[in-house]
């Protein structure tokens, strides 16, 4: 028994230092974020006219949100949280995943280097294409190794720990720029080159520590907090400097200076990790020297009960099981405790819920900042104006990612309000901004860009969560990877047959371009439908999986009360 409880808390500190790896690779690696920089010099040095680019920026998105394979290679080789499989192989660790991350980004950037500077003849644009999909598609296996590997260390947090990971995520694009700004601007080839070296090295000298460590420790949420609070600060002094440089030039020195304490503020999650594990390692000392007491003794059973997993302990969520397991295919509420695989979670009815919920947010969100540039110029806002709205979406991306995923497990913890409700409520949000900006009034593009920003990083945040909850965690990367397709699906539909074909028909001249609201008004308002569909479609999640999410609560609530 002793020995049992030991095991339970080795290596508890641990997933601190994983969780701090995770956040400094999760900074460099959404390079796809940052298309924009590198696309002119891409378009000119291949001759593109912006037809072709756009195919190319196509194959962007599909390999940034197509994670399917991240998902079935991190459940293949990662043992799950009741130990299937480990201490068989040094190779059944995350850093598999990531590795392979590695290979494809350095390969699909240092391709298009070497082709945007001439070191080898001019690819094919489908071979082009298959570059840009392999650097993009490392992102998935980057962010599947982080975020499910976090999801496992806290799992008691796990809306806070992934909008923590998604959160930097989202940052990427702007960090990796203030690098680009700061060294090598004015040169976008070797921005490229920066994108092929930078998330790779960082990767494969962090890439060791991902590792993952369920043993529950007290005060979590006090350092997920810390983590918390170094995130807001990062993306408020971003959002400082994107608006800073829009405005004026600033000097070289002033530029370094800046950088540095950018560097610093992402340092500071690794003082929150060593005083998380230190303070980790005094409790299991505490617990060392007290050991083999009755009191422990007696204990012993209910710590172990209470933190096994939801199919190791199903009585615990669901007490109704054996009636509920005697419907053959039942998709009742009580279901959801159970470890699903990717094709048995697509028999349920709340995937294709999930699933049609993220087409109508995802897909109206991402093709809104696809097309917030030229919104912008056909109501008259200024380069500058242009560029800052693009710049100043990173920000709110982040902030819907950081902040859904916090405000929903206190939503959660302290007033039993199931997550699909805030998806419903961010949905809603979201409709308001697609209406602002089809509105077309001054200024609209600025409210109208937080509102869906905020919203749309908000989904990415919520949509990882729900599924390990209502999934499990066993098969979380290829589950919620899966139901990501539905962000470039929504894409497509929505910026193509929809937002293209109209601006096509009022487009006149030479240049096919289009100037006044009405170039975007009726499009627009056709997202603000869709959201509203998603918003009706995450209302009927919510009341699906309201019963479950209160007996989630109970749990929850029996492991915090047994610490």
């Amino acid at each position: 028994m002793e020995n049992s409880h030991r095991h339970q808390h080795r290596g508890s500190g641990s997933k601190w230092i994983a969780a701090v790896a995770s956040i400094w690779i999760q900074c460099s690696c959404g390079a796809s974020y940052a298309f924009g920089i590198y696309s002119p010099i891409l378009k000119s040095s291949q001759g593109y006219d912006q037809a072709t680019l756009d195919t190319v920026s196509v194959f962007k998105d599909i390999g940034a949100n197509v994670g399917i394979i991240s998902g079935f290679l991190y459940s293949a080789v990662v043992p799950d949280r009741r130990g299937r499989g480990q201490g068989r192989s040094w190779l059944r660790q995350p850093w598999v995943v990531i590795l392979a991350g590695v290979i494809q980004c350095f390969l699909g950037y240092i391709m298009m280097w070497a082709s945007v500077t001439g070191i080898i003849d001019r690819p094919g644009v489908g071979l082009m294409c298959l570059f840009m999909f392999l650097a993009a598609h490392a992102q998935t296996f980057f962010n599947t190794a982080n975020v499910v590997t976090a999801v496992h260390n806290f799992q008691d947090y796990s809306g806070t720990i992934v909008g923590i990971m998604k959160g930097f995520l989202g940052l990427s694009g702007a960090v990796v720029i203030q690098v680009y700004d700061t060294l090598f601007e004015g040169n976008p080839s070797t921005f490229l080159l920066i994108l092929a070296l930078l998330p790779s090295l960082i990767s494969i000298l962090l890439m060791w520590l991902v590792k993952i460590d369920a043993a529950r420790t007290k005060d979590e949420k006090k350092y997920l907090n810390g983590f918390s609070v170094v995130s807001l600060v990062v993306a408020a002094y971003l959002m400082i400097l994107i608006i800073l440089e829009s405005a004026i030039t600033l000097p070289l020195w002033s530029r370094i200076i800046t950088f540095l304490v950018l560097l610093s503020l992402l340092s500071s999650p690794l003082g929150v990790a060593c005083k998380a594990q230190s303070d980790s390692s005094l409790n299991l000392a505490y617990y060392t020297s007290s050991v083999g007491t009755p009191l422990m003794d007696e204990a012993e059973p209910i710590k172990q009960e209470t933190t096994s997993s939801r199919a190791a302990n199903p009585v615990d969520i669901h007490p109704d099981d054996d009636e509920v397991q005697s419907k053959s295919g039942s998709e009742d509420m009580l279901d959801l405790g159970a470890e699903l695989n990717l094709f048995q979670a697509m028999r349920t009815v709340n995937f294709w819920l999930l699933f049609v919920a993220m087409i109508c947010g995802m897909g109206s969100g991402l093709a809104t900042i696809n097309n917030i540039s030229q919104i912008g110029q056909s109501l008259g806002y200024s380069t500058v104006e242009r560029s800052t709205l693009v710049s100043l979406w990173s920000i709110w991306n982040f902030l819907g990612r950081f902040g859904a995923g916090y405000a929903s497990d206190i939503f959660l913890h302290r007033r039993g309000w199931a997550r699909p409700l805030l998806m419903a409520l961010t949905l809603a949000a979201m409709t308001a901004g697609h209406v602002v900006i089809a509105s077309g009034f001054s200024g609209n593009l600025f409210i109208g860009s937080v509102l869906v920003g905020v919203c749309y990083g908000s989904q990415w945040s919520l949509m990882p969560t729900i599924t390990s909850e209502i999934f499990g965690v066993r098969h979380l990367g290829t589950i919620f990877n899966t139901i990501a397709v539905a962000s470039p699906i929504g894409s497509y539909v929505l910026s193509v047959r929809v937002i293209g074909y109209i601006y096509d028909r009022h487009a006149t001249g030479e240049e096919n371009t289009c100037y006044g609201k009405y170039c975007f008004m009726s499009s627009f308002f056709i997202l603000a439908s869709v959201t509203v569909l998603g918003f009706l479609v995450a209302l009927a999640l919510f009341f699906r999986t309201r019963r479950f999410y209160s007996q989630l609560l109970v749990r929850w609530l029996r492991h915090t009360a047994t610490r």
